[in-house]
């Protein structure tokens, strides 16, 4: 890793007055540098902000990234911008003009991870795709994040998370067969940032080792295929494909949400023929289903699937929410409550666990989950959202440029 200043507001290291306990996060001291837009690359550089990286977002000194414009349902700001880019600096640049280019030169000197998911073609005129950048700097590691990778007839569209979700077949296994839907989080950006993080660690893990950086590529197509899985698999041997049926399963029954008799909804099911026994003895009461030789098995209950959905919404239907949990937790029947998300903003397993915090923004304290990796054995930092080209003017003097000579960071 590079030897740099820490900058402010990141935590300190092991030994230091400030860090006695030796708490420092994992990729503290790693400089990451991102050409980012939208989800997929913000998620990506968050989740290694999070970590202690150092992530330097660069953004247009007029637009920035689009996402901040959205809404302004954070208190003023957008809720998908508060919720990427907590942990991260600003830096207000645009990199089409020449006079930009000793700034990124010099930023490339000092990085050692670049993410980029800018538009299709962009980054290789610019110069920032992944195999020039470790062509000219050996010890990087870059990633080039795209819609449908490189090759392919494909791969000069602009992606989105719907528009790859549809492509890949996403969408088509998800809602019922007549209303196909594209699941309510952006599963193809979420799954390519998560791929794309994986690859960086595994690739700076490498470079311990070795000296030597990497050029990844991530594409979002890829990953929602193999996010398809078993549908994809069945697909491919049998020439067909499972229907969706909404919140339920096609691989398994009875698996899937049920009234209860206070009006709310229980979602519990099956996965295995023993707890198939257990749940029609022991949960609803209906030995003579159990007992029942063309309920024997997996593929033989879906083949029922709507019976046996009649006979446990029958017996949910007579008890409140509480008492169906309560009764399945007993019999070890996996269930859930279905929850709106308004209901899971103060949802008891959150609450209990303190898992909300505030970051801070131009717009004041903003509420943020803590990651979902929980550890004791280093801090994690949760650190400003910037306003667009806030740490302009402290890079460019880190840098030895003269902010005066960009004015309000446009360069």
């Amino acid at each position: 890793m590079h030897d740099r200043p820490r900058p402010a507001g990141h935590p300190a290291g092991p030994g230091h007055p400030d860090d006695p306990a030796g708490l420092e996060p994992p990729l503290s001291g790693t400089v990451v540098l991102s050409f980012e837009q939208a989800v997929s690359a913000p998620y990506c550089t968050r989740m290694l902000a999070d970590l202690g990286a150092r992530v330097i977002k660069v953004e247009h000194p007029r637009s920035g990234d689009l996402t901040r414009w959205f809404d302004d349902a954070a208190d003023g700001m957008a809720t998908y911008f508060a919720w990427l880019n907590r942990n991260k600096e600003s830096l207000a640049l645009d990199c089409k003009r020449p006079e930009s280019r000793p700034v990124l030169d010099r930023l490339l000197e000092r990085a050692d991870v670049v993410v980029q998911n800018l538009a299709p073609g962009s980054a290789r005129r610019l110069g920032l795709d992944a195999g020039t950048l470790v062509e000219r700097h050996p010890s990087l590691v870059a990633v080039d994040i795209s819609g449908y990778g490189t090759g392919g007839p494909l791969d000069h569209r602009r992606a989105y998370d719907l528009l790859v979700q549809a492509e890949s077949g996403s969408c088509a296994a998800t809602g019922r067969a007549d209303a196909p839907a594209k699941p309510g989080v952006p599963i193809a950006d979420l799954g390519t940032a998560m791929q794309a993080a994986s690859g960086i660690m595994a690739a700076l893990l490498r470079r311990g080792r070795t000296g030597s950086g990497a050029a990844l590529r991530v594409s979002m197509f890829d990953t929602a295929a193999d996010l398809l899985g078993f549908a994809l698999l069945y697909a491919r041997y049998t020439g067909e494909e499972r229907a969706p049926i909404g919140m339920s399963s096609p691989i398994v029954a009875p698996y899937g949400a049920y009234p209860t008799g206070d009006g709310r909804t229980v979602v519990l099911g099956t996965t295995n023929d023993a707890e198939w026994q257990r749940l029609a003895r022991d949960l609803i009461g209906r030995p003579d289903l159990a007992d029942d030789e063309t309920l024997a098995t997996t593929p033989l209950r879906c083949e029922q699937r709507d019976r046996l959905d009649e006979a446990v919404a029958a017996w949910t239907s007579t008890l409140d929410l509480a008492e169906v949990c309560a009764r399945a937790d007993a019999a070890g029947i996996g269930n859930a409550e279905f929850n709106r998300v308004t209901e899971v903003v103060d949802h008891p397993q959150l609450t209990a666990r303190d898992r909300w915090r505030q970051v801070g923004s131009p717009v004041g304290p903003l509420a943020s989950l803590l990651p979902p990796v929980i550890t004791a054995a280093w801090s994690t930092p949760l650190e400003d959202v910037p306003g667009l080209g806030e740490h302009t003017a402290a890079i460019l003097a880190e840098l030895g440029f003269d902010p005066n000579d960009f004015p309000q960071g446009e360069t």
